[in-house]
């Protein structure tokens, strides 16, 4: 074998070994990945999951609002990307406790009969106005003393919480998604999709909530959102029974 066929020989063998050891550095990375996204989920591979939706008015059949349609497909992507499956349940047909399945909760209370369970049983610090009766506080939150109301199309709220109890050990979440209109149950999926990974190294596997703003959905839909606040110490503390707020957040 002369020198240049043994130059080309090793170059060829070099070149198939850093091809094969970055191969493997990529699948390591891209596994890795996935584990702390299926993590953060609580879906490992072929795991279960819920989506529960609001039951539309119309009928006893399921009917769901266009905007929670997209948030369910926002969700949907995430599920699938972690090698997991769905269920999809109207609000007053889920019934299960904690840590089976994870669960992705979304819509308001006042639409929402276990999105209003969940806030009671797990955030007794937030209160939502749902009275029927127009009034300036009508769908407003209040998260501790701080009230939230809302201007339809200008400024408009949401909850988004990552919760676990202790029958769950954490591995099985249930994510919230509680807006005050139905915009902005997406913008709230669509912004964890968008910041999982943020999300994640900050928070790990631990129970977060955070307060989001939806700035004038009316022209930019969910895509504008901007983060207000962490407010888990506020949304995990119970307000006392005669709590009032002590300020009111509108639209500049």
């Amino acid at each position: 074998m002369t020198d240049d066929v043994r130059n080309i020989v090793l170059g060829v063998m070099a070149a198939g070994i850093s091809a094969a050891l970055g191969w493997l550095a990529r699948t390591y990375l891209w596994k890795r990945k996935l584990r702390r996204k299926q993590a953060f989920f609580g879906l490992p591979d072929n795991s279960e999951s819920l989506l529960v939706v609001n039951r539309g008015a119309s009928g006893p059949d399921l009917a769901v609002m266009r905007y929670d349609v997209f948030a369910l497909l926002e969700l949907a992507a995430l599920i699938k990307d972690c090698n997991a499956h769905a269920q999809v349940l109207p609000h007053d047909a889920a019934r299960q406790g904690f840590g089976e399945r994870t669960e992705f909760c979304v819509g308001g209370p006042a639409s929402n009969r276990r999105m209003a369970a969940h806030l009671s049983s797990l955030l007794p610090g937030v209160r939502v106005n749902v009275d029927a009766e127009p009034s300036p506080d009508r769908g407003a939150f209040q998260v501790g003393t701080e009230r939230y109301r809302v201007e339809v199309g200008t400024t408009e709220y949401a909850l988004l919480g990552r919760l676990t109890v202790d029958q769950s050990n954490g591995a099985r979440p249930v994510f919230l998604f509680c807006g005050q209109t139905a915009i902005t149950n997406q913008a709230a999926t669509r912004y964890l999709a968008r910041n999982q990974e943020r999300l994640t190294r900050k928070y790990g596997d631990s129970t977060f909530v955070l307060l989001l703003k939806v700035v004038n959905s009316g022209a930019y839909g969910p895509d504008v959102v901007e983060l207000v606040a962490d407010v888990t110490r506020e949304a995990k503390t119970p307000l006392p029974a005669s709590a009032a707020p002590r300020n009111s957040h509108r639209a500049s």
